[in-house]
């Protein structure tokens, strides 16, 4: 059962991650394999490497296009994303990945020179989300379960943008994958 479901996630990840990565040189798959290894080599438990890995399946799942955001319209990938892990997977993975544009938003609103950091597309796609948290909001975020996996996942979401970057193939990250199935 479970050998099936990391199968399809990696059919899915290696089919429609060629898709390319919004405005980016990126595809889909280079830039969750950017994000699983900078969480690898931080040391992160296998849920959250797996977090990072899949943080972006809702953008392979949905029929809008590359770019939805051009056309000024919010994906919900996370939402979408998250419909799509939660019975494969446990909160320590579905959360940060259902979070991880709200964590963007946390960021704008708590650290001033974030929004700096920010690709263009991520300032494009801010805009549709909602823009920067406000003081409530940011309280209310810091209440969550696993809001700073959250924020660790989005750190490495805009990290995982390098042109050229070699990482490893995603069959070193499957068993991340394979290790964060739920178990009942």
């Amino acid at each position: 059962m479970g050998e099936d479901i990391v199968a399809d996630i990696a059919r899915r990840l290696d089919v429609n991650g060629r898709h390319r990565y919004g405005l980016s040189d990126l595809n889909q798959i280079q830039h969750g394999l950017q994000a699983a290894w900078l969480a690898e080599r931080a040391g992160d438990p296998p849920s959250l490497i797996a977090a990072a890995l899949l943080h972006d399946i809702g953008h392979m799942l949905h029929e809008l296009g590359e770019n939805p955001a051009e056309a000024g319209i919010d994906d919900r990938h996370e939402e979408v994303g998250d419909a799509y892990l939660r019975d494969r997977f446990g909160p320590d993975v579905c959360e940060p990945v259902r979070l991880h544009v709200a964590a963007k938003r946390y960021l704008c609103g708590k650290e001033p020179d974030y929004f700096a950091k920010l690709s263009k597309d991520s300032v494009l796609s801010l805009s549709l989300q909602g823009g920067p948290m406000d003081a409530d909001e940011i309280a209310a975020f810091e209440r969550l379960p696993f809001w700073q996996e959250a924020v660790r996942l989005r750190r490495y979401d805009e990290g995982a943008k390098v042109k050229g970057l070699e990482t490893p193939p995603l069959a070193h990250f499957l068993p991340y994958v394979a290790q964060s199935l739920r178990r009942d």
